[in-house]
């Protein structure tokens, strides 16, 4: 089921989500597009985290 909700921003927040979207494109949709890359962008910063503890806790094979 899906309900409009209001979400408050300042002027100026309204004016940068208006700059971001793209014509023809909704708020919801942008706001969507937002959150992915968000997640995404989270993602790949706890994969390179993983990465590097990696780097520093395992043995080069060749010093094996």
């Amino acid at each position: 089921m899906s309900a409009d909700k209001r979400i408050p921003v300042t002027e100026e927040t309204r004016k940068e989500l208006h700059e971001l979207k793209e014509p023809g494109q909704t708020y919801d949709d942008l706001l969507k597009q937002l959150a992915k890359q968000r997640r995404r962008e989270d993602l790949e910063e706890r994969f390179r985290e993983l990465e590097d503890a990696d780097r520093e806790e395992l043995t080069p094979l060749s010093d094996v």
